[in-house]
């Protein structure tokens, strides 16, 4: 299946370049707009973009991944982890190794080293994001403790993981290709890469929400900040309900009913309970569920060396109703 490689990763990746940089823009511009980024730290965060822009286009660190590629990637890693032991389209073993056909030279050298370079070039990018979010998190954030986002106004980033989705999808795709080698060539089965397909979610989650972990300490401290204070606020406001309206405070003639008091405390109440329920990271369960869904979506297709297709849909149909 060195066929998923190119017809199926390959184009996801290159789909990524466009969705990811589209995606991505807004959501810088998002720190400014908002107004999380306080003045006295606005040059540190206007210099951290143009250091992001010049790793990303420079020459330089694209010339060490080809380096890399075809001196770790093809000499080494394929060879040790990627060559079947059996014959294939693309070599035939021989005594102390394997000879490749026609086919299997462009493949090593021209199709394989492409899509590891932009397999590479990704992690790289993920890297200049990382670093990116690292040296934002690193201002004097602006963060509102009621915001309904419940991230302290960092919600937005929470959109961020999902433009890597064709990243991720191109992962379920490589790894559904390995599998598949192992399954038709070599006799395995499904549920022996179980802990593979684990450890493939696993890392993907941790490189596409990862970053985001690095406001953990500004919403956390976010929310102290606003319980003591908001706190406060509470414990003045029903004092003076409680002296105004139990304790005959109130002024002689006041209703009680259609009095504003009473919603003004329930607002008060909200409003607490927004700052008690913060999350600590900017972003949902429901997001984790997504990637994950979408890391394993080109799996799928395997579970039919397990089953005919007419049991499966029997088993889904099953659940469903």
């Amino acid at each position: 299946m060195r066929l998923a490689r190119l017809l199926i990763a390959l184009p996801l990746l290159i789909l990524a370049e466009l969705v990811v940089h589209q995606r991505l823009r807004p959501v810088v511009r998002q720190f400014l707009e908002r107004g999380l980024i306080p003045e006295a730290s606005r040059p540190r965060f206007d210099a951290a973009l143009p250091s992001a822009m010049r790793l990303r286009n420079s020459v330089v660190a694209e010339a060490l991944l080809i380096a890399i590629v075809y001196v770790v990637g093809v000499v080494y890693i394929w060879p040790v982890y990627g060559s079947l032991s059996v014959a294939t389209w693309y070599s035939m073993p021989i005594e102390g190794g394997r000879r490749l056909s026609p086919a299997g030279w462009w493949f090593v050298c021209v199709s394989l080293p492409l899509i590891q370079f932009i397999l590479l070039r990704w992690y790289f990018r993920l890297f200049i994001w990382t670093r990116f979010l690292w040296q934002v998190s690193r201002c004097q954030l602006q963060l509102v403790p009621t915001h309904p986002d419940r991230a302290g106004g960092l919600g937005f980033l929470s959109l961020t993981p999902v433009a890597f989705a064709p990243i991720l999808a191109a992962h379920g795709a490589l790894l559904a290709g390995l599998i598949a080698n192992r399954i038709f060539f070599q006799g395995a089965t499904l549920p022996d890469f179980k802990v593979e397909l684990a450890v493939i979610v696993l890392f993907l989650l941790l490189i596409v929400l990862g970053p985001l972990l690095l406001f953990a300490p500004r919403l956390s401290a976010a929310r102290r900040a606003g319980l003591r204070e908001y706190g406060a606020l509470a414990q003045r406001y029903v004092r003076e309900f409680d002296d105004k309206w139990l304790r005959g405070g109130a002024p002689a003639g006041e209703p009680l009913v259609g009095s504003s008091d009473i919603q003004s405390l329930a607002d008060l109440g909200n409003s607490f309970e927004i700052v008690r329920s913060m999350r600590m990271v900017p972003f949902t369960r429901d997001a984790v569920v997504q990637l994950a869904v979408i890391t394993l979506l080109p799996v799928v297709p395997l579970l039919l060396t397990m089953v005919s297709l007419e049991e499966l849909l029997k088993r889904l149909l099953q659940v469903v109703l």
